[in-house]
């Protein structure tokens, strides 16, 4: 009897341990305090507004000032990740670069009258992180892509602004969870 609550008392401690210790992953970036700053130029737009439309490019929905509304989202959002400070070009370890190259809207779903009823909206860009000091490309990304659905009827429709806005919302996540995880 002795060894069976000996036993169980040991077994309770290892449990409580291992419940209370947790498993110690984080999402932290794991760089050196002066090396976890960043500056983010702006993004260059470099979507072809006057191109022709053909059959894969059905139709071509630009929005004016999509690359000023990308840098905002990128910048805010390593600002609440916290893993990154924004500096200045001149005072910031990293340089992250973007071009808009794409974006596309695309029909999910259709009703019997062949109207469109739900649509995907898709930011395309480039993205290259450089440290600053000499220069060398740290990683680069081409066609990284943030990504939303709209309903156009119903209770659950949305304009298509709205989608953009989280489209550029899910491109903004996807960037900073990629520098940061990066390493």
């Amino acid at each position: 009897m002795d060894i069976f609550l000996k036993n169980r008392s040991i077994l309770i401690i290892i449990l409580a341990s291992c419940i209370f210790c947790g498993c110690g992953y984080t999402a932290r970036s794991v760089l050196p305090a002066d090396e976890r700053t960043i500056y983010v130029s702006n993004f260059i737009n470099e979507i072809t507004v006057t191109q022709e439309v053909s059959d894969s490019k059905v139709y071509y929905p630009y929005k004016p000032g999509m690359e000023v509304d990308i840098t905002r989202r990128v910048i805010d959002r390593f600002i609440f990740d916290g893993n990154y400070q924004i500096k200045s070009d001149k005072n910031a370890y990293f340089i992250l670069k973007g071009q808009l190259v794409n974006f596309k809207r695309e029909p999910l779903r259709y009703d019997a009258d062949n109207t469109v009823l739900e649509y995907r909206l898709s930011v395309v860009v480039d993205i290259e992180l450089y440290k600053r000091e000499d220069g060398s490309l740290v990683w680069r990304e081409n066609h990284f892509a943030g990504e939303s659905t709209y309903r156009t009827t119903g209770a659950s429709s949305q304009t298509e602004n709205t989608a953009l806005r989280a489209a550029i919302e899910d491109l903004a996540r996807r960037m900073v969870e990629r520098t940061v995880e990066n390493w």
